[in-house]
């Protein structure tokens, strides 16, 4: 499809950490094709520091409080950005009325949002929850209209490195002074609800083990977090409670400078792969929250299910076998 060089597109996706780093191939994709195009990435105020770290963004808005102003001021939001293409990767109802009041040209999403059908002049027609494809890949669809057609393989999207800064946000002195002195290993235990957990005794007995190998442990998590495992962490002078301590930017900092990092499917896991720590995840193998769909990026990131055959998965059920992942499989995956 022939279509005029894009001057600015905004990148629409105002969910999760996660989901958000899972969007950045798209910008390097349109940048690479595009190079004189400016890319200005629309996201929650929370997800910010990780978007400040991706040198082909050029702008980042946050939508927090946007939909508090009156009409007027969030039409003159829209109009300030003067974009000639918005795509809706993550949809919202609100935001695209409104693209389509600031009269953006060129307005995608998917065509099986029955909003769409009012708000966008390019629809695309994908499924996610039954797709093969990672969550990076499945947002390509969304340049078909840029006359973008290939979907990359996962290899092509992997290596985030080189276009990511390296981050460096002072860390709390106590902490500076345990990581300068030892090699450590992050357990993330908790999701906040986002994803099916490992138990929590499994990280503790993993921990035991990295003690074993005299591999130091940092523990990571909110404040809230913190006050359900805290008091269950071994008592040693290698194993670091961090839960409640950190900023993003610090906790980014701290992922950047670990050996390794293990969790569940969650924003962390995936800050590790962005930047290139070996970031194990653990995962259900069923479809739409299975690895194949959410395994972090990153060259030396790992996925580990239970069983990638499991029946119960398989037919879709609510199933828990991703407490059963085994500790020395874990282990042997941080230690290879």
């Amino acid at each position: 499809m022939k279509t005029e060089l894009p001057k600015k597109i905004i990148i629409s996706r105002t969910d999760s950490i996660g989901d958000v780093l899972l969007t950045i191939p798209i910008c390097l994709w349109i940048k690479k094709h595009f190079p004189q195009t400016k890319i200005v990435f629309l996201c929650k105020n929370y997800t910010v520091s990780v978007l400040k770290q991706v040198l082909v963004i050029d702008q980042i808005l946050t939508i927090d409080g946007l939909f508090d102003k009156s009409n007027s001021d969030q039409l003159e939001f829209f109009n300030k950005i003067n974009a000639d293409w918005i795509l809706h990767v993550f949809p919202n109802k609100k935001i695209a009325k409104l693209a389509k009041k600031a009269r953006i040209r060129n307005r995608v999403g998917t065509s099986h949002r029955l909003y769409h059908l009012l708000s966008c002049n390019q629809r695309v027609s994908f499924t996610r929850k039954k797709s093969s494809l990672h969550e990076s890949q499945l947002n390509f669809h969304l340049l078909k209209p840029l006359g973008l057609n290939n979907i990359p393989s996962f290899e092509e999207l992997n290596d985030l490195k080189n276009v990511i800064k390296n981050p460096d946000v002072k860390l709390p002195d106590e902490l500076l002074d345990f990581i300068k002195s030892n090699e450590f290993v992050i357990l993330h235990p908790k999701s906040q609800g986002s994803a099916l957990e490992w138990p929590l005794d499994n990280y503790l007995k993993l921990s035991h083990e990295l003690l074993r190998q005299n591999i130091a442990v940092v523990y990571t998590g909110t404040e809230k977090e913190g006050i359900e495992f805290r008091a269950k962490l071994p008592s040693n002078n290698l194993i670091f409670d961090s839960t409640g301590k950190l900023s993003l930017d610090q906790l980014m900092t701290l992922i950047y400078k670990s050996k390794a990092i293990v969790a569940c499917s969650t924003g962390p896991l995936h800050i590790g792969g962005l930047y290139g720590v070996k970031a194990i995840g653990l995962f259900s193998p069923r479809k739409p929250i299975h690895p194949g769909r959410w395994k972090p990026l990153g060259v030396h990131s790992k996925s580990l299910v239970y069983d990638e055959d499991c029946e119960a998965c398989r037919k879709g059920y609510k199933c828990k076998c991703i407490e059963k992942i085994p500790i020395d499989k874990v282990l042997k995956k941080l230690l290879d």
